[in-house]
């Protein structure tokens, strides 16, 4: 009987993601000068993890970018090559290449067949230089011959050679000279032991596409140089003129890169967990029935509210019973959908280590709260905005090492990235330790874009400006920021969530970027109103307090409509009955009930006929059930089986202008 294996390609495409990303974060973590063995023997393992279920499978591509990957991490992890960045930089490189394999595989996504042929070439070439560095024990001429035969097989086409030589004086140290030629973190090089230094640089027409045809560095603190006696192409030429030393003393190449610090690491045992994966449209399926359940729970209680409890002692026992059951069914399936921050935090190590080397920057990045769990509808959603505050601070915030210097700081700034339960929501923090937001240049480009703004405004209105559609303060655009576009996503991405985000900032020590998010979308707490014979649910985490108003507090001002005086502050009054078209059942404001609401530090008052309670309900989606609704975000169906729509509180105060 002939199986048919693609029923099993998306278990595969998963696990090799995940083993990508384990990858990723191994290789991000991993000490170059003295790495541990058991870091080099997991990230050999994910590779050979892949390489057999590609093989298995049939996706060759894979199977071979995965087995010249696996083996040059097989010779470093028994020490036959010295892991250095350049290393580092290859395999995340080829991880990069894979995912995107996968992806071509998985989705039909292009694939760029020059990338993954560039990235293997690379992978090739170190490890056989690894060859060359293992052949020292050799007289010198025997070393320096084989190394030539190496450089000159692995020389890619259209590529040319070009040649360095150094004479030896006691003026000058090379790191100077390696300035001055502008080749800064590109450049490794061999020492002659005696007369002098040679540097063998491949390249295609421009200096920033010299890499290093050596992936190691000897000692050199004894040597000294005067000048670059020539820098010749040479094209034409059959052999590379390369020395090496006998025996050298193998160090760490000064190369800068970004630091990272996750200070709440995973645990990374070997124990195994017992898990099952099962497909999110079942998961969705089951927490749909259960939140039917807890309607139904919510009906029966309605009923038998009526009842006779000396009557119907033992029914309105059972029925409490039911509820209890029904209350912990609900919370153990919606902790099923819940899923740590840590999905979300992993893919930004790499993403700050690319920037701050792009920018030349130094960064320790540190994580905070990674195990803290959120609603996977909403930490999929969270990921473009967290992009945008992350790129953002290593941009403008944190300065270059020599800006930071000067400020009396250190070369290394830090951005923290931090996840915490505070009541009902989850509060999540980008801070920098950086410049902090320029009031001045704010107000000013403010201005030039006829944003009406004063030099009184409190600083927190000011940092508001910057989520503004097509807001930057940037001097040039740049393939980082610039153009004025991400800031207001990520302000209306998070409002659509039914979060908030808000900014503190201190001139020359950083800034913080803090969102607030409810754990889930699916059920939330909620205050039920009455306008009419309409009951509609108030989020509760907008609801300051509620009271009854008085007259002498309300007032009509010409130019702001409609206002009530609550302790000594005057606050926009929204009739709600005008914003549905219904009748209200009070005729005089003071008849009714005023909800105080807070949404991104402003407050506004809703105006109702009265308060039915405070409970908890099952989020529908109205815009697929129906249609969208202007001021209204989702529907739940109340304990007698009427429909209850949900007040889009950010919607409704957009109303006041």
């Amino acid at each position: 009987m002939t199986v048919d294996m693609s029923q099993f390609y998306e278990v595969f495409f998963d696990e090799a993601m995940e083993l990508l990303a384990e990858k990723e974060r191994l290789l991000l973590n991993i000490n170059v000068t003295a790495p541990d063995t058991e870091d080099l023997n997991a990230v050999f393992r994910t590779a050979h993890s892949i390489k057999g279920g590609a093989a298995t499978f049939g996706f060759s591509d894979i199977t071979e970018m995965t087995h010249v990957l696996e083996s040059l991490l097989d010779r470093i992890r028994k020490n036959e090559i010295i892991l250095t960045i350049e290393h580092v930089d290859a395999f995340l490189a080829a991880k990069d290449v894979l995912t995107m394999l996968i992806d071509g595989h998985r989705h039909g996504s292009t694939v760029q067949h020059q990338q993954v042929a560039t990235v293997s070439q690379r992978l090739n070439r170190l490890s056989e230089l690894g060859n060359v560095v293992a052949s020292t024990s050799l007289p010198v001429e025997t070393a320096a011959a084989t190394v030539e035969v190496a450089v000159e097989s692995l020389l890619p086409e259209g590529m040319h050679k070009y040649h360095v030589t150094l004479p030896v004086t006691p003026q000058r140290d090379v790191d100077a000279l390696i300035t001055e030629l502008g080749l800064m973190g590109a450049v490794q090089h061999i020492v002659l032991p005696n007369d002098g230094i040679q540097f063998t640089l491949i390249t295609e027409n421009s200096a920033d596409d010299i890499f290093a045809v050596c992936s190691f560095v000897v000692d050199i603190d004894a040597l000294k140089i005067e000048e670059v006696s020539a820098v010749v192409p040479e094209p034409e030429s059959e052999a590379v003129a390369i020395s090496v030393m006998v025996e050298p003393a193998i160090l760490e190449p000064e190369v800068a890169q970004p630091q990272r610090r996750e200070s709440d690491k995973a645990n990374t045992n070997n124990a195994e967990s017992s898990s099952i994966r099962v497909s999110i449209e079942k998961v969705d399926q089951l927490i749909n029935l259960v939140g039917e359940l807890v309607i139904t729970q919510a009906m029966i209680d309605q009923r038998i509210a009526v009842l006779d409890p000396m009557l119907y002692e033992n029914l309105l026992n059972s029925v409490n019973q039911l509820a209890r059951n029904t209350r912990d069914l609900q919370e153990s399936v919606m902790s099923i959908r819940m899923m740590p921050m840590d999905y979300v935090f992993s893919r930004f190590p790499r993403m700050v280590r690319d920037l701050a080397g792009k920018l030349g920057k130094k960064i320790d990045f540190i994580t905070q709260g990674a195990a803290t769990e959120l609603d996977k509808g909403l930490i999929e959603r969270i990921v473009d905005p967290l992009n945008h505050l992350v790129r953002n601070s290593v941009d403008h915030g944190i300065e270059i090492p020599s800006v930071r210097r000067d400020a009396g700081k250190s070369e290394t700034g830090k951005l923290t990235l931090a996840a915490s339960h505070q009541g009902g929501n989850i509060v999540i923090e980008v801070r920098d330790d950086g410049a902090g937001l320029n009031r001045e240049r704010i107000l000013q480009k403010a201005q030039q874009q006829g944003i009406a703004v004063s030099d009184s405004m409190p600083d927190d209105e000011v940092w508001q400006l910057i989520f503004a559609p097509g807001f930057s303060t940037a001097e040039a655009v740049t393939d980082v920021s610039g153009r004025g576009v991400g800031m207001d996503v990520v302000k209306r991405n998070i409002t659509a969530m039914g979060g908030t985000v808000d900014i503190r900032s201190t001139r020359g020590h950083g800034s913080t970027m803090r969102i607030s998010l409810p754990l889930t979308l699916a059920i939330l707490d909620g205050m039920s109103v009455k306008v009419g014979a309409e009951v509609y649910i108030v989020p509760l985490t907008y609801v300051i307090e509620s009271l009854q108003p008085e007259a002498i507090n309300l007032k009509e001002v010409a130019g702001q409509g409609r206002l009530i005086k609550v302790r000594e502050e005057y606050l926009p009054l929204i009739y709600l009955h005008e914003q549905f078209s219904i009748e209200n059942h009070c005729e005089n404001p003071e008849q009714g009930i005023v909800v105080i609401l807070l949404i991104d530090g402003k407050k506004a008052a809703l105006l109702v006929d009265s308060l039915v309670g405070q409970q908890q309900v099952v989020v529908k989606n109205l815009e697929s059930n129906f249609r969208k609704v202007s001021g209204i975000s989702g529907a739940t169906i109340l304990g007698d089986g009427g429909v209850s729509l949900i007040l889009d509180v950010a919607a409704l105060m957009r109303t006041l202008g």
